[in-house]
């Protein structure tokens, strides 16, 4: 959870005052920290694209209902979401996992399996965001390329050789030897594994 500058945090939409401070006293209990919200209307409109965490949904309040604020989520935020029902049925349910819900519990929920949810939630989105850093670095190293660099690149990790590329691109084996010297150098790969791992599936992208 290190890896971020952003400490988890997890997001209480309820409008029950009593059970928004019975679960921020649960997550305290096991270090995680908490923001509540009684009205989904104000929860969405302070939401940072930045958070890292889940949110917890009651699926039930006056005006705006979960179901809607889950949608409205979907649009503009990637954080995981716990829905929490006092009313389940198989049509809610389904309904939630189909607007993205990761998990949904009925009222009133036992506190292990409580956690239990918003935990994985938590190490779920710090997982995507850490591989989305780790992606976007990859694409600001692989924008450092000349087009005849990526035009090497993208040969290499088709396992073509030095002669192939070199006859392909109408270059002396020599100056392909250069050119993938730099590629090496300028995405900081040590190793060809390591090289198609991490840049294989950015290559669709147009080269410079």
């Amino acid at each position: 959870m290190n890896a971020l500058s952003h400490s988890p945090l997890v997001y209480l939409v309820d409008d029950d005052d009593a059970v928004r401070d019975a679960l921020a006293l649960l997550l305290r209990s096991v270090g995680l920290r908490s923001e509540s919200h009684g009205d989904p209307l104000a929860f969405l409109a302070t939401l940072s694209a930045q958070s890292i965490g889940c949110v917890v949904l009651d699926i039930r309040m006056p005006g705006m209902g979960g179901l809607e604020v889950l949608e409205r989520l979907a649009e503009c935020s990637d954080l995981p979401v716990v829905m929490l029902t006092g009313h389940g049925n198989v049509d809610l349910c389904r309904r939630a996992f189909k607007g993205g819900a990761m998990e949904f519990l009925q009222k009133p929920v036992d506190d292990d399996v409580f956690l239990d949810a918003v935990q994985a939630a938590v190490r779920l989105h710090i997982a995507s965001r850490e591989r989305q850093a780790v992606t976007l670095a990859a694409s600001e190293r692989l924008a450092r390329l000349s087009g005849r660099e990526h035009d090497v690149l993208v040969r290499i990790v088709t396992g073509m050789s030095n002669k192939e590329i070199a006859r392909e691109l109408e270059l002396s084996p020599r100056t392909v030897e250069t050119y993938r010297a730099n590629v090496f150098d300028k995405l900081e790969a040590d190793s060809l594994a390591q090289l198609i791992r991490q840049y294989a599936s950015l290559l669709d992208e147009p080269s410079p």
